[in-house]
């Protein structure tokens, strides 16, 4: 796990590496494909996330905020919303040659919940998003990811003129359990986006080696 993660990084973040890797040397191994699901309550960042990291264009399905979804989508934290994700995001991340993540991100409205089950279906794991102006926005996804059993991390995008809270304090409010990494990113930010979804990674592999 450790090695699969340290050359992931070294390449992400352009850190001199000396010797050559297998995959260098050896151009018929076919890189290892892997699903991540990005979730979480409505405005968290989802959609910000995929298109920072993706490598290609993101593909979005995003609406406009109608008068219709006044009543059920609550802006109070994202004044200046003017779209919302009804379907998808969709990016890919290479991270080397062994590498491809393929990143989903979610729907966070309830109504659209009825797609999870076929966004999450043969996902390595899920970064649940928090904005902790409404954390308990996100308690939906994180029940979701402890009944399915999928492996999910905790990542705490911080918006401009939040307060900022210690990881301990965000992980007793949503009693995240102790093995769970919880983060503090911002899903603008690529090299913090990268830094979640190896830190995402690494818990899957950790988990569930196979």
């Amino acid at each position: 796990m450790d090695s699969v993660v340290s050359e992931a990084t070294a390449v992400a973040f352009g850190e001199p590496d000396e010797e050559l890797k297998p995959w260098q040397t050896d151009r018929s191994r076919a890189p290892i494909a892997t699903k991540i699901v990005v979730a979480g309550g409505f405005g968290v960042g989802k959609t910000t996330l995929v298109s920072a990291a993706s490598e290609i264009q993101p593909l979005q399905t995003e609406a406009l905020m109608t008068r219709a979804s006044e009543d059920h989508d609550d802006l109070s934290a994202t004044p200046d919303k003017l779209t919302t994700t009804v379907a998808m995001d969709f990016g890919r991340l290479t991270l080397d040659d062994d590498l491809v993540l393929y990143l989903f991100g979610t729907p966070g409205q309830q109504r659209f919940w009825f797609m999870w089950d076929d966004l999450v279906r043969g996902a390595i794991g899920a970064i649940v998003l928090a904005d902790t102006r409404r954390l308990r926005d996100c308690f939906p996804a994180l029940d979701y990811f402890e009944s399915t059993g999928l492996p999910y991390i905790v990542a705490v995008n911080h918006f401009e003129g939040s307060e900022r809270f210690e990881v301990e304090d965000v992980r007793e409010a949503l009693t995240v359990p102790p093995h769970i990494p919880v983060m503090i990113m911002d899903a603008r930010r690529r090299i913090s986006v990268i830094e979640t979804l190896l830190a995402l990674v690494g818990h899957a592999l950790e988990v569930s080696p196979e």
